[in-house]
């Protein structure tokens, strides 16, 4: 028998996430992000589960030819665009849509000449500084996409820091948003500058194209929970107890000694460790469900198991039913324990782990 840890994805959920995305946009068309395996999720899930989306949206060129060797024929887009010249045959071939966020990657377009009508996002650095062209000299760069030969369209595109945290004191929305006009004032193109966060919270910003992730799979990109938002998580992680303990007061549990009994416990070892994607760093109490009943680890995870606090459960036993994160436990509530974002946890989920798929 396999290891009793697997984690079900519904892809139900994937598409009455879209459904939610797409009704507080419904002016805008919608990629689907579908980066890093698609959360952790599976590619070709996800590329069952987002079907009513208007194209999907990575950062890996191999995956997003893989998409298309799948059967994808609607658009697909490279966020980060493309690494080398090498790439550029590739994605003219299988039309391929990419970012553009530096003058190497013009200078590559301007030596390439393909017959194949290429479609370019033009990143603005807005004030998240990380990648894109700085306001003042974003026109130029638009201009000088427009004057490639084999350059079908351009559409403008920016990336917000605090779409959860408009007011933020660092960088406020409304200052983005200000630059971003600024820069672009003039352009006649598609513009792209919502994510999951903007989405959900500023629809007067969903303009042409909106680009949803983290809520596509049923997490929360702040701002709220992801069940305020009508969200269903898509990944659910469970596992079974395979060992009980019982603890006198002073005795301790696990690698480093880090919990001390102060009393009499009945302590369960979960099949799930850090090298099933569980968060090492994970204190205790972080929450749990066993049996249908919330409860907390104990001691430090380890590689393949973590130890739980069954002692106000007391029918639990080898064999129990154990949920780590998912449906009846949302994952972000299971992140923030552990001093993460819900994020992490998916696409952290390992090889190792069995997949399901479920409605």
């Amino acid at each position: 028998m396999p290891r009793p840890i697997v984690a079900s994805i519904s892809i139900s959920a994937l598409q009455h996430n879209l459904a939610v995305a797409k009704a507080h946009a419904p002016n805008a068309r919608a990629w689907g992000v579908v980066k890093a395996n698609a959360y952790g999720h599976g590619l070709e899930r996800a590329m069952r589960g987002f079907a009513a989306a208007d194209g999907l949206a990575l950062i890996e060129v191999d995956y997003a030819v893989r998409l298309r060797e799948l059967g994808w024929t609607k658009p697909i887009l490279l966020l980060e665009g493309f690494f080398d010249a090498a790439d550029l045959p590739l994605l003219a071939a299988h039309d391929i849509q990419f970012a553009v966020h530096c003058e190497e990657q013009i200078a590559l377009l301007e030596g390439f000449e393909t017959k194949a009508g290429l479609h370019a996002h033009l990143k603005m650095n807005s004030g998240m500084n990380r990648l894109g062209f700085k306001p003042e000299a974003y026109r130029a760069a638009f201009e000088r996409l427009g004057r490639i030969a084999s350059i079908r369209s351009v559409t403008m595109m920016t990336h917000f820091a605090n779409a959860d945290d408009a007011g933020n004191p660092g960088l406020a929305l409304e200052e983005q948003v200000k630059r971003f006009n600024a820069g672009t004032a003039g352009l006649d193109a598609p513009r792209s500058l919502c994510n999951s966060a903007g989405d959900l919270l500023h629809a007067e910003l969903a303009f042409d194209w909106v680009r949803p992730g983290i809520m596509l799979y049923g997490g929360t990109p702040g701002g709220g929970s992801a069940a305020d938002f009508g969200l269903r998580p898509a990944m659910t992680l469970e596992s079974e107890i395979i060992g009980v303990q019982d603890i006198a007061p002073g005795e301790a549990v696990g690698y480093g000694s880090r919990f001390v009994a102060d009393k009499p416990m009945k302590v369960g070892v979960v099949a799930c460790g850090y090298a099933d994607g569980y968060p090492r760093h994970a204190p205790n109490g972080t929450p749990v469900v066993v049996d249908g009943v919330k409860t907390g680890t104990v001691g430090r995870v380890s590689m393949d198991m973590l130890a739980v606090d069954l002692t106000h459960i007391p029918g639990a036993r080898v064999g129990s039913r154990v949920l780590l994160w998912g449906e009846g436990l949302p994952v972000d509530e299971v992140a923030f324990a552990a001093g993460t974002i819900g994020y992490e946890l998916m696409c952290a989920l390992a090889p190792r782990v069995a997949v399901r798929e479920v409605a």
